[in-house]
């Protein structure tokens, strides 16, 4: 009886886990940033009437609001939009929007020949960023199907196992939270990152405000739940066996 309540509550908290996991996967709002540098246009100058029109870049500052995932790094404008976080919720977004892919995401993506100006030494950390994410979900989704397995009590060995690899999707979360904080906090030059290839034509005064956005927190609320969900399966696996000797 003792055995089957763990098992409920740990399937309860796995679940929801698994899903905020997969919410924080598939959306596109780990990193939420905002900044004025605004779009360049080309505009015709003379110095004279009797010399030729010569175009020049002349900058239109407009509010712009990025944020980024691990499939799209996507941007808008939003003039006459405040200049909060909820401006970036589905519904208040301004259009038209503008994306590209972001599969290296969060970090920093060398655009053009290398050395580029908008490239970031903390690129080389990308590529355990993208492989972490991945193994995550997938032990997640793995861990969740030999739990399916294992009811009601078929094969005990799969909740153990399908608990270790709960775990093994929670450690990885959590690895990747603190990779992504560490990153923020300490790492990133934002100037360069959001700006990108516009960062040489922005004025260093140009302000980036930078937020950690709801798939971030997804990811983060997910963890403590797999990591106890995966524990008491193990736990329930391991007692199930020990009574079956």
């Amino acid at each position: 009886m003792k055995a089957g309540v763990a098992a409920l509550a740990a399937g309860i908290l796995g679940g929801t886990g698994v899903l905020l996991f997969l919410l924080a996967f598939g959306t596109d709002y780990w990193l939420l940033a905002t900044e004025t540098c605004g779009v360049f246009e080309l505009e015709n100058s003379t110095l004279g009437t009797s010399e030729a029109e010569i175009p020049t870049e002349v900058r239109k500052e407009i509010l712009t609001f990025h944020h980024e995932g691990f499939f799209w790094r996507c941007w808008f404008f939003g003039e006459g939009h405040p200049e909060t976080i909820w401006t970036f919720w589905y519904t208040s977004q301004a259009h038209p929007k503008f994306c590209m892919h972001g599969y290296l995401f969060p970090m920093p993506i060398a655009l053009g020949p290398f050395p580029h100006p908008s490239y970031d030494t903390t690129a080389v950390y990308r590529g355990f960023w993208t492989a972490f994410i991945i193994l995550a979900v997938a032990a997640g989704l793995v861990g969740g199907l030999l739990l399916v397995c294992g009811v009601p009590f078929v094969s005990p060995r799969f909740y153990k196992v399908g608990g270790g690899f709960l775990l093994a999707s929670g450690s990885l979360f959590l690895l990747l939270v603190f990779l992504f904080v560490v990153w923020k906090e300490f790492a990133a030059d934002f100037q360069k990152y959001i700006l990108l290839e516009r960062s040489e034509k922005c004025a260093d005064a140009v302000p980036v405000h930078v937020h950690y956005g709801w798939s971030f927190m997804f990811a983060a609320a997910g963890v403590p739940l797999v990591l106890l969900s995966g524990l008491l399966f193990y736990l329930v696996g391991r007692d199930i066996m020990k009574s079956l000797e």
